[in-house]
């Protein structure tokens, strides 16, 4: 109807009759529809895309994996960039050795001297964290933090090995502080009150094992706790730095109260006396045997007076002159004030202690040992990453910014201690001549105790965030498997705490506090620290081993070789990773650069090394059918150099691509492989095949075609050519020649190659136990005597240990053999080329040797024909009887009618026994000589092929007599004729050549010479 009409005008759909939305659902991307399984619609894959969740963040997940337990959701607290990097930076960097080690270092150093400390250390934590932060913003960032982006830059085995340094360094650092923080508490905070009466070292142990004992309490009830404990602690640092800037503005304008009394020029302690005045009891007593004038004191007291100067004079030009250079001195030495004049008196050591004296030596990488730790708590932010809410972006931020501000507070402390402190009072490593206090609160303003309280909630906090990094650093590392042996500190609580690392760690730090001193834990630090090669600065790179080998050579020795331990162990027993490290893009660039250098100049003589291309043939699964060729190639490269191994599948890459990809398959064309294999100038220069065995065999005649183009390409090539004849009786590369010979057959010189690849095969362990023999071959106008004596001068020359024979082969007559050899060879190529006729010309020749077969031949019965007819259409081993039955028949004839007569052409030798053979069969085969209808003589023959035929047999007769009994005969192998005519007999030389012999290596050299005698 007419509405109908309208409706299907009106429609949008051309069948409206179905349901139209459920047809057109999901149509909008029909085109790209076949494919949804492997590429995804981009609006399903972007959810999956922003919530990448194939990295490990915590522990929960791992174990859920593991045990298949749904456990509930636990919120962990995440912390942005100020809280979570910045602080944990800031409070690691700014802690002991800013306290109570910096102005130390100032004094021994100078200002010049501290200043270039500062500036290398910094230097090199700028370009660590500037890497990091390239790392860290090239995508997500899990739990492990600079351990992660090691591993993920670097590869697994640098990544375990820098990663386990990293934790170590982390680990010491906590002892480092713990020790700082005891150190403080027991000298400037509680009275010096002894638990353990005999050394002041125990104190120290005993202290700080309990103080390790506490924060690991701290540590292990959770990280936020620590989190709120980090402000406290920073404000302290932060109040303690500002009470500093302030102390030094007020010197300048009014200097403070402290005063180091001097006698003579020595500084002396001045925490037993009161007063600078021989007239001070305290002080008399310290240097005489009674507080009486009479009394007898020692003579350096008595013959110097005391002199009292201020501590802090203020910014004055004198003070930054005598602080502006080093002042290096031995263990033991007295602090002393160079402008101040003293008399010299005989040495005391009863009253040593009571003056100021360095307890070591100093010089200047001692002091950058010491140094270096401070600015190593850049990682502290990065360890934490699992806990950050963006970790990508809070690191690079957080990081550098921590480093330039602290940058900057170092280097004007280290401007302000130099203005305004006296340089006897910043050598004064404990602060003995100012009351026992540190030097640095001499400087603070509005009381000395700002900075001591500072000072030690400053080591306490730089103690808890190491104590919560390195845990969870060892967590990531174990959670990875690159080291079996500690996957079990993986696992930890459900809240992702890592609970066994934090045992292991505080092992490990019992160790560093054992020490009980901070000047030997630092260096040790310091090494640690700065082994990391983060990102691939070279100046960055340089600069860290610079510093390893400054702080302490025998350390970084020690560290270098634990790391390359533990990165040989995870490359030998880790978990095969593969992280997309850029290990591989440092590799593609470094073979780039090889392989163009490689073709600026052609290869000399003493660098030529086969570099093989081995042509394999597949059976019908694709598994390679002479698999001792592989072996051979192995024992004759030993793994080194190149060698490229290929076979051919027929058909097209499409069609038959998942077989090409499992058999490793390329090119086309074998003859093709010489020309196209390799790339540029890393390109095999010697191919590698095995001989054709079943050539005579094979109705087709693809197998010898194609080995003798593959000889005439290689050589076209300039490329040297190997055939491996019985190549599934050569040895396998678990057995063991025990004894044996290697014979060369050394017939012409193709430039060295025969005395090469026996040299080359000496080195692998199958043949080296087989003595090298080098035949070669005199004729009848050569010296043998003297071949013999300068191949063995060149031998000697080439240094090669092998015993020379020379073989004589004079002119001979050619025997009835090689005519026989010669006549088979030749009526083989006309039968196989007749083999060659389309079928209807076979018929019809076949009915035609019948007809005059028939006709000629009346007493032969039916079965000679039918031995004739087969004789087109059996296998070729069985042709050639036949036809060598009718060749002896034709010889017999020829021999009757030629007896005694001499030809003008060859010599033939017979012997009695063999005429009278020949003369009984040509009864016998006279019916197959007439059912051929052909009369092929010797005289006939090819003198071409007669006498390549004689010098096959008579070289294949001294060869067997030789070296029958050899374990390997390698052979100058003969090019093929110019001629494609006589290719059909290019492999019967070399049959005939390789008869009688098991092993043999047929070797064509590639025209240019591959030894040299010089060196």
């Amino acid at each position: 109807s007419k509405g109908d009409d309208n409706r299907r005008e009106s429609s949008a759909f051309i069948n409206p009759d179905m349901d139209t939305e459920a047809y057109y659902e999901g149509k909008n991307m029909a085109l790209f529809e076949e494919e949804m399984d492997s590429t995804p619609m981009v609006s399903s894959f972007l959810n999956k895309l922003a919530n990448y969740t194939n990295l490990t963040q915590g522990v929960r997940e791992h174990e859920e994996a593991e045990d298949g337990v749904r456990r509930a959701a636990v919120m962990v607290p995440h912390m942005g960039t100020f809280i979570g990097v910045y602080l944990p930076c800031m409070q690691n960097i700014l802690g002991v050795i800013l306290f109570v080690r910096l102005t130390w270092i100032v004094g021994t150093a100078g200002i010049l001297g501290s200043l270039a400390i500062v500036s290398m250390c910094c230097i090199c934590t700028l370009l660590t964290a500037i890497s990091m932060s390239a790392i860290a913003t090239n995508g997500v960032v899990p739990a492990g933090g600079s351990y992660y982006m090691i591993s993920r830059s670097l590869g697994p085995e640098f990544g375990g090995a820098v990663g386990l340094c990293l934790y170590l360094g982390t680990t010491f650092a906590g002892s480092l502080y713990i020790l700082g923080t005891i150190e403080i508490l027991l000298l400037y905070i509680i009275p010096p009150e002894k638990v353990v009466k005999e050394t002041t070292a125990n104190d120290m142990r005993i202290y700080g094992t309990c103080c390790l004992l506490l924060m690991a309490l701290v540590v292990f009830v959770g990280v936020k706790y620590v989190n709120k404990l980090a402000l406290v602690f920073l404000s302290c640092v932060v109040l303690s730095i500002m009470a500093t800037y302030a102390g030094a503005i007020k010197t300048a304008i009014k200097p403070s109260n402290f005063s180091v009394c001097l006698l003579g020029n020595r500084t002396l302690k001045n925490e037993m006396f009161e007063k600078c005045a021989k007239t001070d009891v305290e002080l008399w007593n310290l240097f005489c045997d009674s507080p009486y004038p009479n009394a007898t004191c020692d003579e350096y007291f008595a013959l110097n007076n005391l002199t009292e100067i201020q501590a802090t004079p203020g910014v004055l030009g004198e003070v930054i002159n005598d602080n502006l250079w080093g002042n290096y001195g031995p263990d033991k030495m007295v602090i002393e004030r160079k402008d101040l004049s003293s008399v010299a008196a005989e040495a005391n050591n009863d009253k040593l202690k009571n003056y100021v004296f360095n307890d070591w030596a100093t010089y200047f990488t001692l002091l950058v040992g010491i140094y270096f730790p401070s600015v190593t708590g850049i990682m502290a932010g990065s360890n934490r990453s699992g806990d950050l809410r963006d970790a990508q972006r809070s690191i690079p931020i957080g990081t550098i910014l921590a480093i330039l501000t602290t940058s900057f507070i170092y280097i004007s402390c280290v401007v302000l201690f130099g203005a305004c402190i006296e340089g006897v009072v910043l050598r004064d490593k404990f602060g003995f001549s100012v009351k026992t206090k540190p030097v640095i609160s001499i400087l603070a303003w509005p009381s000395p105790w700002v900075i001591v309280i500072g000072s030690f909630f400053s080591c306490c906090g730089a103690g808890l965030q190491s104590l919560t990094g390195a845990p969870r650093l060892l967590q990531a590392i174990a959670r990875d498997g690159i080291i079996p042996f500690l996957q079990v500190f993986g696992h930890g609580k459900a809240n992702g705490e890592p609970t066994w690392a934090l045992l292991l760690t505080v092992g490990i730090c019992e160790i560093g506090i054992l020490i009980a001193s901070l000047d030997h834990v630092a260096p040790i630090l310091s090494i640690l620290c700065s082994a990391p090669p983060i990102g691939d600065l070279a100046l960055r790179m340089s600069l860290c081993l610079s510093l390893m080998f400054i702080s302490s050579w025998i350390y970084a020795l020690v560290v270098i070789v634990i790391a390359g331990c533990i990165y040989k162990y995870i490359e030998y027993k880790g978990a095969v990773k593969e992280w997309g490290d850029g290990i591989r893009g440092l590799s593609l660039n470094a073979a780039r650069y090889a392989l163009i250098r490689l073709e600026e100049a052609p290869l000399h003589t003493k660098n030529w090394r086969p570099q093989l291309l081995v042509l394999c043939k597949l059976n019908s699964e694709l598994q390679v059918t002479h698999p001792r060729l592989l072996s051979f190639a192995t024992q004759l490269k030993a793994g080194k150099g190149l060698t490229i191994v290929c076979s051919v599948l027929e058909g097209t890459y499409m069609t038959r691509g998942d077989e090409a990809k499992k058999g490793e398959k390329v090119p086309q064309f074998v003859q093709s492989f010489a020309l196209i294999a390799g790339l540029g100038g890393m390109k095999h220069n010697a191919v590698l095949m095995a001989w054709p065995t079943g050539w005579k065999q094979n109705r087709d005649s693809s197998a010898r075609r194609n080995f003798i183009e593959t000889v005439r390409e290689t050589t076209s090539a300039h490329q040297a050519l190997l055939v491996a004849k019985n190549i599934d009786h050569f040895p396998a590369n678990q057995e063991r020649l025990k004894e044996g010979t290697v014979d060369v057959w050394w017939i012409v010189h193709d430039g060295g190659l025969l005395m090469l690849l026996p040299f080359l095969l000496s080195q692998h362990k199958v043949w080296r136990k087989c003595k090298m023999r080098i035949f070669t071959v005199a004729q009848m106008d050569d010296n043998s005597i003297q071949m013999k004596k300068d191949l063995q001068m060149f031998l000697y020359q080439l240094r090669l240990n092998a015993v020379v024979e020379v073989v004589e082969m004079h002119d001979s007559d050619i025997s009835a053999f090689t005519y026989e050899k010669t006549l088979v060879m030749e009526q083989r190529s006309q039968m196989l080329k007749q083999m060659q006729l389309s079928r209807t010309e076979r018929e019809r020749e076949i009915q035609s040797i019948t007809d005059v077969s028939r006709t000629s031949i009346k007493r032969k019965t039916c079965s000679s024909i039918t031995k004739l007819i087969r004789l087109y259409i059996m296998s070729p081993s069985v042709q050639a009887q036949l036809i060598h039955d009718r060749n002896t028949a034709s010889h017999s004839a020829a021999n009757d009618k030629a007896a005694g007569a001499t030809s003008d052409r060859v010599h033939m030798t017979w012997t009695k026994d063999k005429l009278q053979n020949e003369r009984n069969k040509h009864k016998e085969n006279m019916a197959v000589k007439d059912m051929f209808n052909m009369r092929p003589e010797w005289e006939n023959l090819s003198h071409s092929n007669v006498r390549r035929m004689h010098t096959a047999v008579k070289l294949n007769d001294v060869v067997v007599k030789k070296s029958c009994n050899s374990e390997l005969v390698l052979l100058n192998m003969p090019g093929p004729p110019k001629n494609k005519k006589g290719d059909e007999n290019y492999m019967e030389f070399l049959e005939v050549l390789m008869e009688g012999l098991d092993r043999v290596l047929l070797v064509r050299g590639g025209g240019r010479e591959v030894i040299t005698i010089y060196s």
